[in-house]
């Protein structure tokens, strides 16, 4: 078993990043609600408590027993958990006179707290705070201060008890990383021994002995997810593992026969179903978001079940499920409200009678691409932009037709393969082409022309959570517009969406 630190969240819009960095250190990290903290044992070395959009003095306030921990682990409270340290010990947390968000100078006053070791005198920190901490108890010592906040940072006599006023675990904490790692490797003492070879030999033998002789089938996207958790199975059960890869009409352009041959030399024993005008078909007349996606994703269980009944006696249903998918479904608020059904994929099991395997529900998405990359799988996968489970048809608006999807797929396909030539590609974390429901007037020659507008999308993140537009050379937009407009008849205007996430999302529907 490795060794853990284990966060409390209190509803942290940052809890997973804290969660990210650590593991960066190579150490292993779980993330719990505050109000279900698992038993403690052996493993865990440290305890950190999150942020929170509470405030300590609200009547519901999230106030945990920490007398359990307090004292036993270290701990490190950020922000709120903070706050909290001082408020339920006889400190003073009120209102900020301004509310301090933003970033500000760190000063340390006490170079010898081992939470600022190797740390500059002076750095550059993020706060996001409507509080702040009035008055310390008598057994806590000022260790670093803002100019606008005394107690930027504590440490508690006699313990290895520290909180902090600001967010170090965000990018704009230039040192925010280093004081981290001085909690997790030196006051913790965690041994940095999480890595992407130890994962796979762990979760294989795991998955041997869990699934025996078992079959197992398991439905490939092209993704990386799917890829990555088909390859584990396969090193643990090799032919006992089928994958079954459905072409639902709407990928993208050569991507049914692209992902299927790049999946055979991976040794992967797949199926590729062809089912598109059977999409088509029941996606006729459909304009409505919402039900364009329960239709594909109901047609494709019904697709999926009825391939995997043709194999015999398969009892287990492997899936990519990730790391923030598992704390989705267990936050301090409960699942959030579904934003996009097609992510739910859960009556799946329910459906074929059968148990769930999910080799990589421990980790995040940059892990499950350095996992991938251990495994050897090729860069054309592993590095592939994510992709919507309803395909194309969420960005084609309104009613999907073979015939629209004919025209972006030949448009998607210049701008991808432009992005590729242009060195692109790997700078970006999603682009996709939109066929907007709007005609426009254009003119090709001496002919007057009344035809479809396409939207062009490129986004940078690091998580998809928040988004920002990729600033294009103009030269690129310029060249991708005339290829498009040229090259597909039927597709007069480009446009290009500049709208960051939030408010927008990445997708348009």
């Amino acid at each position: 078993m490795h060794q853990k630190i284990l966060i409390l969240d209190f509803g942290s819009q940052y809890t997973q990043l804290i969660a990210r960095r650590i593991r960066e250190f190579n150490v292993y990290c779980e993330i719990h609600p505050f109000n279900r903290i698992p038993k403690l044992d052996n493993t865990v070395k440290g305890v950190i408590l999150s942020g929170s959009p509470f405030s300590v003095r609200d009547k519901n306030a999230p106030m945990p027993d920490l007398t359990g921990i307090r004292g036993r682990y270290p701990l490190l409270g950020i922000c709120y958990g903070a706050q909290l340290l001082s408020h339920t010990n006889g400190g003073e947390v009120l209102p900020s006179a301004i509310r301090e968000y933003g970033r500000a100078t760190l000063e340390v006053v006490d170079s010898n707290c081992p939470l600022f070791t190797s740390l500059s005198p002076k750095s550059q920190v993020w706060m996001s705070h409507g509080d702040t901490i009035a008055k310390i108890p008598d057994n806590f010592k000022v260790v670093a201060s803002t100019a606008d906040v005394k107690v930027g940072a504590f440490s508690v006599l006699g313990e290895q008890t520290y909180g902090i006023q600001f967010h170090p675990e965000v990018y704009h904490s230039v040192e925010g990383s280093k004081l981290l790692k001085n909690f997790v490797v030196d006051i913790c003492g965690c041994n940095q021994d999480w890595t992407p070879a130890s994962f796979i030999d762990e979760t294989v033998s795991n998955l041997r002995n869990q699934l025996g002789n078992d079959k197992v089938v398991l439905g490939l996207s092209g993704g990386v997810d799917s890829s990555v958790a088909a390859m584990l199975l396969h090193k643990a059960v090799g032919p006992n593992l089928t994958c079954i890869f459905v072409d639902n009409g709407l990928l993208r352009k050569n991507e049914f026969s692209q992902v299927l041959e790049s999946y055979k030399t991976l040794g992967l024993n797949v199926i590729g179903v062809d089912a598109s005008q059977r999409f088509y078909s029941e996606l006729k007349g459909v304009s409505d978001p919402e039900h364009k996606r329960k239709i594909i994703g109901r047609i494709f269980i019904e697709v999926f079940d009825e391939e995997a009944h043709k194999i015999k006696d398969v009892k287990w249903l492997g899936q990519g499920t990730i790391y923030p998918d598992v704390i989705e479904s267990v936050s301090v608020n409960g699942p959030s409200a579904t934003i996009k059904s097609h992510h739910n994929v859960g009556g799946l099991p329910e459906k074929m009678n059968l148990k769930v395997i999910e080799p990589l529900r421990l980790l995040f998405k940059d892990e499950v691409r350095r996992v991938g990359k251990e495994l050897g799988l090729p860069g054309g996968i592993l590095n592939r932009h994510p992709f919507p489970g309803p395909g194309l048809g969420i960005r084609i608006l309104g009613e999907v037709t073979p015939e629209k999807v004919r025209l972006l797929q030949e448009a998607d396909s210049i701008y991808i393969q432009g992005l590729r030539e242009a060195g692109l590609y790997d700078k970006i974390w999603q682009a996709g082409a939109i066929l907007l429901p709007v005609q426009s007037v254009g003119v090709m020659g001496d002919e007057r022309t009344y035809e479809f507008v396409v939207a062009l999308r490129a986004v940078t993140s690091t998580d998809g959570m928040t988004a920002d537009w990729f600033h294009f050379p103009y030269e690129f937009l310029a060249r991708i517009s005339n290829e498009i407009i040229n090259r597909v008849k039927g597709i007069n205007r480009v446009v290009y969406d500049i709208s960051s996430k939030p408010p927008a999302t990445i997708e348009w529907e």
